[in-house]
């Protein structure tokens, strides 16, 4: 919540969905670690990248500004302490307990607060709906990383992934107590997990010490979690990655992370896709880019010549007479495939030096030479002008 992603992206709060998508593609193409060598480049790229990943899809980009909204305005303030914002009554067992930040799930995950961050805001939008039964708490994201040859990552491939985490024991069903028994209500907390400690003028929560925030005492665990009612999932999924991604590109697959206690909906999974070095080919943004050399005779008096494409055929490129190295030129729809149409190749010619003569060589050269009759081009560095 202290990122402005909107700043990040260079947009106004209110951009449309098309604003951001090309602010994010122009930025991309300014950071990419392959075309900007600058020490901070890879971090701005990751923070343009996270930026896009927040506000182009919807709903995380209404609960990111709601957030920001509500904190960013000073509208919270714990009660007594100072200041003219609104105080809405808040009760900190909102913030500390079940559900809340106090219960964040495992922070080794992406997103891992995200079903304690439901919880706080509930609490604070709907100071009202305390002691209410909330909905289950959504599951924590999954974040994987994965690497992919560079037409792999032009062309779009599907990927097996390897997921590890915690969810609810199959044996006991995520109550924690062994099969023919139940869990009771804990008597100290009463089933809320959080017991009162007064501090002076404020009462602050606490997890419960007898059943250590659960809400429940199990007098007989499961054998196979021991109680903790959790148990760790191991399994292999398959993930399409989209054609065109480019490396540090996070593809998010909504619905595919670790499910959520208590019948609460499954997080997504985001992928991290590292992209390998192609020989051949490189990126310029969506479109595929090649560097090719030809020969002195083939810049001073013109060729065609046979560029490789990346479907392993070829395309014939027309090289004007006088071309001078370096000259790019734009081969159309023999790019990379993507949902907006095929984009274009772009060839780079480099005119190739022969680092060794032979004597009729070097004599054909010199005939040239005194035949051509070329002013020197160094004439202005002697000058000065």
């Amino acid at each position: 919540m202290e990122k402005d992603y909107y700043a990040v992206l260079g947009v106004k709060k209110d951009a449309t969905p098309d604003q951001i998508k090309k602010a994010f593609r122009k930025l991309a193409r300014q950071y990419h670690p392959d075309q900007n060598k600058a020490p901070d480049a890879e971090r701005k790229f990751k923070e343009v990248t996270e930026a896009h990943d927040v506000l182009a899809d919807a709903k995380t980009r209404q609960e990111y500004d709601q957030a920001r909204s509500l904190f960013g305005s000073g509208g919270f303030r714990i009660p007594g302490g100072g200041g003219g914002g609104r105080t809405s009554g808040i009760n900190l067992d909102d913030l500390f307990g079940p559900g809340g930040m106090g219960n964040m799930g495992n922070m080794g995950n992406a997103g891992g607060m995200s079903g304690g961050l439901g919880g706080l805001l509930d609490g604070l939008f709907n100071p009202g709906h305390r002691g209410q039964t909330r909905p289950p708490r959504g599951g924590n994201d999954l974040e994987t990383t994965t690497t992919l040859s560079f037409r792999d990552a032009a062309n779009g491939t599907m990927i097996s992934v390897r997921l590890n985490y915690e969810a609810a024991c199959e044996t006991c069903r995520g109550s924690g107590a062994k099969a023919g028994s139940s869990p009771k209500t804990c008597g100290s907390c009463h089933g809320s997990g959080m017991t009162a400690r007064q501090s002076g003028a404020f009462a602050m929560s606490q997890p419960c010490p007898d059943c250590h925030g659960r809400g429940i005492i199990i007098d007989d665990p499961c054998p196979a979690c021991h109680g903790s009612g959790q148990g760790r999932v191991d399994k292999v999924i398959q993930v399409r990655i989209p054609a065109g991604v480019v490396d540090g590109q996070r593809i998010r697959v909504p619905g595919k992370g670790a499910p959520g206690p208590g019948g609460g909906s499954p997080g997504n999974l985001l992928v991290v896709v590292r992209v390998t070095p192609d020989p051949l080919f490189t990126r310029s943004g969506d479109n595929l880019a090649i560097t090719v050399p030809i020969t002195f005779p083939e810049a001073a008096l013109g060729a065609e010549i046979g560029v490789p494409t990346l479907d392993g055929g070829q395309v014939r490129l027309r090289i004007p007479a006088g071309t001078k190295s370096g000259r790019t030129f734009r081969a159309k729809g023999k790019g990379i495939q993507l949902k907006t149409g095929l984009t274009d190749l772009l060839v780079t010619v480099q005119v190739q030096v022969p680092a060794h003569l032979s004597p009729a060589a070097q004599e054909a050269l010199r005939t040239y030479e005194g035949l051509a009759g070329e002013a020197d081009p160094r004439t202005n560095l002697r000058s000065g002008s």
